[in-house]
């Protein structure tokens, strides 16, 4: 049986959101807050955080009323805007519409968190000596930086694609 469009991106936004979220009641339960534990040795670990702000803090030192605009309204605007242009847009490849379901996944299961508890459970972090190195971050941070990926290899694909055939 083949879903239909519009029933595959709702699908996809809410698998996002779902393991995000299912990701972050396990920790919520199971690890405290600034606790360390080594995934792989000291390169990957997971320890919660609780992130008032956007990404890596940045806006957690806002007043309530600016953080109430910029972190949850705004989000929620951009957010709604991306849904319905995925869902009116019947052009987008298949990669694209993929990458704009993790990208709305990832930011609503973000957004959800900011409403329900003051912020955002981040659990993950990357250090590889110095080489790469990460801040802490979350399934739907994952979700959201795996969509930008996608989308900037479907650029890549469509301008390849624009090229062969003029």
């Amino acid at each position: 049986m083949k879903l239909s469009r519009t029933l595959s991106i709702i699908v996809l936004i809410i698998a996002n959101i779902a393991i995000d979220q299912i990701s972050k009641i396990i920790v919520r339960a199971k690890i405290a807050q600034y606790e360390i534990i080594e995934l792989i040795g000291d390169f990957f670990i997971m320890t919660k955080v609780e992130n008032e702000g956007a990404f890596l803090g940045m806006g957690s030192d806002l007043s309530p009323t600016l953080k109430w605009v910029f972190l949850l309204i705004l989000p929620v605007i951009v957010l709604g805007g991306v849904v319905y242009y995925i869902l009116t847009n019947k052009s987008l490849d298949r990669l694209s519409l993929i990458a704009f379901c993790c990208i709305v996944g990832g930011g609503i299961a973000n957004v959800f968190d900011r409403f329900m508890y003051g912020s955002v459970t981040d659990f993950f972090h990357i250090d590889l000596g110095g080489i790469f190195r990460t801040g802490i971050f979350n399934v739907a941070d994952m979700s959201v930086s795996f969509g930008m990926i996608l989308l900037v290899i479907s650029s890549f694909k469509q301008r390849k694609q624009e090229k062969l055939n003029s």
